[in-house]
């Protein structure tokens, strides 16, 4: 039987493919759009069943194709571009076939995972999962707060797992596909490498420069959360994904640096020596993006934690050094 992935050459979805592959489940069928056609790379090192386009997945699902056939659904696939102002692109895309793949599988008994985002929670300052918290920013955020909305107006016709996860900033490897929405980790990276300088955001929201937090959380973990609840499917609910540990732009800028130049045989600075040097630089906060902008998040991880996750998460310094290590490596092979 599958285990369908959607947005699998994406950038979650794509790790999560990986991570199934590595443990040997063979049966993995990959849903995407690939008409940005160079995200195939995400898949290369993944064995899978089969792939499919989203569009044609939904069709043959709901003619009967795949009837008896899936053992679970994990959906990543989204439009993740929190700048988006299509909202009938994007309601339709988020929405829409979220609603239409949470159908089938309460029909089917199917377990069912599914991206959701702290984004739904909009300027805070609480972050934990309940309606009085919820307050989106843009018409991404509302998309997902939309539809976790529809899960829980439809809960007691649930019959198998379901699992909202709202992923709080996610950054790690598979990521490059995502132009400007790829994380500020991976940014700063080729920021660094090009010019040897970062660019971070002035202070905006009562924050300081570079100063804005927000729980950065490596999709290593990410993905640990998912195999955990797709190995537990007698739990269900909407959980955050966060560490639970809020942590500047800054934090993420001197991990970046200080991992570029560990690599490079060159001494550890502080964040004083970096602003001192030059090497970052804080540029004006964009005016658009005043009312639209998550200053603060923080994950609350009691009900993940209550779930049975007690897996701790990697910090800023433990995840972005990994990553910007994977980054270093990637460049040599």
């Amino acid at each position: 039987m599958y285990i369908v992935v959607t947005g699998a050459a994406g950038f979650i979805g794509s790790n999560i493919a990986k991570a199934l592959s590595d443990r040997g489940e063979w049966d993995v069928l990959a849903v995407d759009d690939l008409k940005q056609g160079d995200k195939f790379a995400n898949l290369v090192d993944s064995d899978i069943a089969d792939y499919l386009d989203k569009d044609d997945f939904l069709r043959e699902l709901n003619n009967g194709a795949f009837d008896g056939a899936i053992a679970a659904i994990s959906h990543q696939g989204a439009c993740s571009d929190t700048t988006e102002t299509d909202g009938r692109y994007m309601m339709q895309n988020n929405y829409r076939y979220s609603r239409e793949l949470f159908e089938y599988c309460i029909d089917e008994q199917i377990p069912y995972i599914y991206a959701s985002s702290a984004a739904v929670y909009g300027a805070g300052p609480a972050f934990i999962e309940g309606r009085e918290h919820e307050a989106p920013l843009n018409v991404y955020g509302y998309s997902k707060f939309l539809f976790d909305q529809y899960v829980r107006s439809n809960w007691s016709e649930r019959s198998s797992q379901v699992v909202g996860l709202r992923y709080f900033n996610v950054y790690g490897p598979r990521e490059q596909h995502k132009g400007r929405m790829a994380s500020v980790a991976y940014h700063f990276f080729n920021q660094y490498r090009a010019t040897g300088k970062v660019r971070l955001f002035e202070g905006s929201g009562g924050y300081g420069n570079g100063e804005q937090r927000r729980d950065f959380v490596s999709v290593d973990d990410a993905v640990d959360v998912n195999l955990h609840f797709l190995d537990n499917p007698s739990q269900s609910g909407i959980f955050n994904v966060g560490t639970g540990r809020a942590q500047s732009f800054n934090d993420v800028a001197l991990a970046t640096v200080n991992t570029c130049r560990r690599n490079a045989g060159e001494a550890q600075l502080t964040l004083t020596d970096l602003q001192r040097q030059g090497i970052i630089e804080y540029i004006p906060f964009p005016p658009d993006l005043a009312r639209k902008y998550q200053s603060y998040t923080q994950a609350d991880l009691k009900a993940l934690r209550e779930a049975g996750y007690v897996t701790p998460f990697s910090t800023v310094e433990e995840g972005v050094a990994r990553y910007i290590d994977s980054l270093i490596a990637s460049e040599s092979t």
